[in-house]
């Protein structure tokens, strides 16, 4: 990935994430040629997250999502997955850092339940 929207991106979504969850762990997982840089995954005592980078958007997949409250409203992909949910963010889309914070920590106490 290059220095450009989606890498400053990644690293609002990192640093929030460690907001939510201090002790939450960082892997680099599914590294592959059409992904040379991998997926970050983020987990503790279960998995909480990954966050891909595409072309246009950058992708972050709550791996229990179906099963959180989402009073912001954030959750706006894989709507329709069973367990799963994603927030897409594009170049100009605003994140609500408050409500984000707190859709990772419960995504915490889910992983970790």
């Amino acid at each position: 990935m290059t220095d450009d929207w989606r890498a400053h991106r990644v690293a609002e979504i990192r640093s929030l994430i460690l907001r939510a969850v201090p002790g939450a762990t960082e892997e680099v997982k599914w590294v592959k040629p059409t992904n040379p840089a991998g997926v970050p995954t983020f987990s503790h005592g279960g998995l909480i997250c990954t966050v891909e980078t595409y072309r246009d958007k950058v992708k972050v997949t709550f791996a229990k999502g179906a099963s959180l409250s989402d009073p912001a409203g954030l959750f706006n992909a894989s709507l329709d997955a069973g367990t799963r949910r994603a927030i897409d963010l594009r170049e100009h889309d605003a994140l609500d850092a408050e409500a984000f914070v707190a859709l990772v920590a419960e995504a915490d106490a889910a992983a970790s339940a």
